[in-house]
């Protein structure tokens, strides 16, 4: 079926132009897809979403000369949200696991004396900071307050990972030993 008339279709309201549009581009739309997702579900899943976002701009758009971009502009869309949703998740998946590595040096909050105790917490935890040299200082901030990967934290550097994973392993034991000086229950 032509162009013209599957947007005619989709002007009339008519689900057949999704069809039409899917048996004429399927094929292409999912290839697009697949450049950068690995699953196959989820590709289906964004070339329907790029059919319905068709369904819903079309009026006001009549791509009658141009279908096939106006359907792969959807479509990529729809896949580059995805890729951004999973990676929304890896990057919460790894906050918990740094936040777990921290876990081991820094005492829960207590209900009673949250306020109090946080505040001296973050004063205990800027006075070690202060005192630690350079180079395990900025290792330390670059791992758990900017999130960086240890690898890029080497490259940065000029390290090797061994030594950024040694020296963020040591830099936790002396937070864990300043802080206990300091009264904290670790």
């Amino acid at each position: 079926m032509e162009d013209t008339c599957i947007v005619d279709l989709f002007l009339a309201r008519d689900e057949g132009g999704i069809r039409e549009a899917a048996d004429k581009y399927g094929n292409r739309l999912r290839q697009l897809g697949f450049h950068l997702l690995p699953d196959r579900l989820t590709v289906e899943e964004c070339e329907n979403d790029a059919y319905l976002a068709a369904w819903d701009s079309i009026p006001p758009h009549q791509p009658r000369d141009y279908l096939f971009p106006f359907l792969a502009r959807l479509m990529r869309h729809k896949v580059l949200d995805q890729c951004r949703a999973r990676r929304r998740r890896n990057e919460i998946a790894r906050l918990t696991a740094l936040t777990r590595e921290l876990e081991e040096c820094i005492p829960g909050p207590d209900p009673t004396q949250e306020l109090v105790d946080g505040m001296a917490l973050g004063a205990a935890l800027n006075s070690f900071l202060r005192a630690l040299p350079e180079e395990p200082r900025n290792i330390f901030l670059r791992r758990y307050w900017f999130f960086d990967p240890v690898g890029d934290i080497a490259r940065r550097y000029g390290l090797t990972q061994s030594k950024v994973k040694t020296t963020l392993f040591r830099t936790r034991q002396g937070l864990r030993d300043h802080l206990t000086k300091e009264g904290f229950t670790v």
